[in-house]
């Protein structure tokens, strides 16, 4: 038996944690898969609890593992990498693995350039890792496992065939009692306990940006709807969740399906409160449904739109229209919904007034909440190689959709960053002004809390700061 400590990279940005703590859900799933197949296993959340380096190295050898795992995204790989650093250095014989979106598309690069690394998970993980645990109990062969990179003893790297997906994905056994549940809250609604599931995995779109569609090989798997009620079930009432996150990347395109979950939810009554992402299309195609949608518990929608005008939204390969996207918000904000949406700014062909129509257009198409984003380029999305030229910056920390990373044709990266900070100003200055008129007094509590953690704790206030105008903005 092996004993497994799950920890998370000590990396903040200061976007997503304005407006919550956040859990682990891969950990908390591949932990999961680990206990069930007869090993131990930990979590430590050290990008929750706010700790660093010395503090994860102390956990390492408190905790004794025999084998420590770190998930990457690209900003996060430096702090995660250094993790496995850190764990090589309190204990050489620790068994190290990475895995995530950007362990996947890099491997070769991590195993070459970064000794502390023993393993690499390339995919979906739950049944990787367990296989490679039982391979090195059992002194197998590594290269039966599938979905693994490693060194060989000649120290080249190799990559063995990638691991079929799950078929299915009822059922799996969930390690909840593993995470410090006070810990993770969500900041909008004051006393909350937030919580995360995912009722898919995978999308089927090309969005030229994205990460997610290439690494779940553009598939989608949709859990039943009673499997995934009686996981909130589970969340609410032995943990006392009371909002939950679904984390899917796309979890309405069987209609049928996504119908039936709402249904569920409605019969059973659950005090939770939801928040999800999904696709402005689908938003329209559900207009009949969309009552449903806010009784089942739904709050907060983040609508993807990235663009304003309709040669960016087919440039990024959305399918979608101008006039979905625009239609989607609407029918959201008739029904109660709380809309967020986002617009990236910072592509080769950007210009001041590109930036500046944007801006115009995103206050016209009044979400309640709009990112004005700095284009990232992971360096495995479709869109990379149009992005390369213009890269000017190399650190990964920086790929956070905060720092402007490539520089456009007619446009400095401090002139992209400019333009993001105007976008914010102006957004918020009409949305608050516009707010003290509204009659919905959650909505109304909603965004003004939202908006004041904004403010005062996020990269926006830095950034305003320096533009000299960050008073001027508060309500």
């Amino acid at each position: 038996m092996a004993r497994v400590l799950f920890i998370t990279a000590p990396y903040h940005a200061g976007v997503v944690e304005v407006a919550g703590r956040w859990l682990p859900l891969y950990f908390v799933t591949l932990a999961g898969a680990v206990r069930a197949a007869g090993h131990e296993a930990l979590i430590f959340d050290a990008m929750t609890k706010g700790l660093g380096q010395q503090e994860i190295g102390a956990a390492i050898r408190r905790c004794a593992p025999d084998v420590v795992a770190v998930s990457l995204i690209t900003a996060t790989a430096p702090d995660g990498l250094a993790v496995l650093t850190t764990a090589k250095e309190v204990d050489e014989s620790i068994v190290t693995v990475a895995g995530g979106v950007h362990a996947t598309f890099l491997s070769q690069q991590i195993l070459e350039s970064v000794p502390a690394v023993d393993y690499v998970i390339c995919g979906e993980g739950e049944e990787t890792l367990v296989a490679l645990l039982a391979c090195l109990e059992g002194q197998g062969d590594l290269a039966a496992v599938a979905g693994l990179a490693f060194r060989r003893t000649t120290g080249d790297v190799a990559h063995t065939p990638a691991r079929a997906l799950r078929a299915d994905l009822d059922g799996m056994p969930m390690a909840w009692d593993l995470l410090d549940w006070q810990d993770y809250t969500y900041h909008i609604l004051p006393g909350s306990r937030l919580g995360a599931i995912a009722t898919s995995r995978g999308c089927e779109h090309r969005c030229a940006f994205c990460s997610q569609q290439r690494f779940w090989r553009r598939t989608w798997r949709g859990r039943s709807p009673a499997d995934v009620v009686r996981e909130l079930e589970v969340l609410h009432h032995e943990y006392g969740v009371d909002v939950v996150l679904l984390t899917d990347d796309y979890p309405t395109p069987d209609r049928e399906r996504w119908e039936a979950i709402l249904d569920l939810l409605i019969a059973r009554r659950l005090p939770l409160r939801l928040l999800m992402e999904t696709r402005a299309s689908d938003i329209v195609r559900d207009r009949d449904i969309l009552a449903k949608y806010r009784r089942a518990g739904i709050i907060h929608i983040y609508v993807g739109t990235e663009a304003t005008d309709q040669a960016r939204l087919d440039h990024f390969c959305k399918d979608i229209s101008v006039d979905e996207a625009r239609e989607a918000l609407r029918l959201c904000r008739r029904h109660g919904i709380i809309t967020e949406t986002s617009f990236i700014l910072g592509l080769p062909e950007e210009t001041s007034e590109s930036a500046r129509r944007t801006i115009d257009l995103a206050i016209d198409y009044d979400p309640d909440f709009a990112h004005f984003l700095a284009i990232a380029p992971w360096p495995y999305a479709d869109i990379y190689p149009q992005l390369a030229p213009y890269i000017e910056v190399e650190d990964f920390r920086k790929y956070n959709l905060v720092e402007p990373i490539i520089r456009p044709r007619a446009m400095s990266r401090q002139e992209v960053d400019a333009a993001i900070v105007e976008g914010y100003r102006r957004f918020y200055q009409a949305k608050m002004a516009a707010l003290r008129n509204d009659g919905d007094s959650f909505r109304r509590q909603y965004i003004e809390t939202a908006f004041l953690r904004i403010m005062r704790h996020s990269f926006i206030r830095a950034k305003l700061g320096i533009a000299g105008g960050a008073e001027e903005m508060n309500p």
